[in-house]
């Protein structure tokens, strides 16, 4: 005989696997989620991100709303070089919290990496968009690189500017220097291009590359003891680097 379920019967089944759903995340599953993803955490800053995978996995088991966990999650498999696994688990991220700056400024810079530019602005326009973002100076530097990558010039210096005016602590001034000084050698303006690297430089004394860029420029305009400086600043920081060992070469050739 087949079974009969009347109505108050359905309901009261439903109710049961509602309230059972629910339980699956109590403040306590919530806690330990934390605490696989503290842990998570702190492999990731160690550089374990295979150790770090099995944490922050254990954590999802626990609560899979916790839109860090899915950012963290990013972190590791990019430091695996698993980048397509990272972008997945930076959207699962955004589709919890679509103001979730952090994850739209590092889905930013994957696309960047990619070389999909427009992409990776999209995502710079929606993490400013949220005005509780605190560190958006990061976020308009990746801007301005996407622009200038781009070769839009004009757009990427407006948005190192930008950067400069609300980097209230100078960290990326140095960064944004040589930046705006590789937009004025790439438009041929030299010497423009030269007091942005020399700025750099006296920001950051151990940045090799403005040393080289600056030494470069010097040769646009045949300025040759400047460039030997220059060179030999970068041969005193840095002779096994890249740039190191081309500044040997320049400074053989201006014997």
């Amino acid at each position: 005989m087949k079974p009969i379920i009347n109505k108050t019967s359905f309901f009261l089944i439903y109710l049961v696997i509602f309230i059972c759903s629910a339980c699956t995340y109590t403040p306590w599953h919530e806690e330990q989620a934390e605490i696989f993803l503290n842990k998570g955490i702190a492999y990731i800053q160690s550089g374990l991100y295979t150790n770090a995978l099995k944490e922050l996995l254990e954590a999802e088991k626990y609560n899979s709303r916790n839109p860090k966990i899915y950012y963290y999650l990013a972190m590791s498999y990019h430091g695996k070089n698993m980048n397509d696994k990272a972008m997945e688990e930076l959207q699962k991220a955004i589709s919890l919290d679509k103001n979730y700056s952090e994850a739209h400024n590092y889905l930013g810079t994957l696309y960047s990496d990619r070389g999909l530019w427009d992409k990776a602005i999209e995502e710079f326009e929606k993490a400013l968009s949220n005005p509780l973002y605190n560190t958006p100076e990061m976020v308009l530097y990746n801007m301005a690189w996407a622009y200038y990558k781009k070769k839009d010039y004009k757009t990427a210096l407006n948005k190192y500017q930008d950067t400069v005016r609300v980097d209230n602590f100078k960290r990326l001034r140095p960064q944004v220097e040589k930046n705006m000084g590789l937009i004025y050698f790439d438009q041929h303006d030299f010497p423009t291009a030269i007091s942005h690297f020399r700025k750099a430089v006296e920001l950051n004394p151990n940045f090799v590359d403005s040393h080289f860029l600056l030494g470069e420029s010097y040769l646009k305009i045949n300025d040759k003891t400047n460039a030997r400086k220059a060179f030999q600043a970068v041969v005193d920081l840095a002779p096994q680097s890249a740039f190191g060992q081309k500044a040997s070469v320049y400074l053989q050739a201006l014997k």
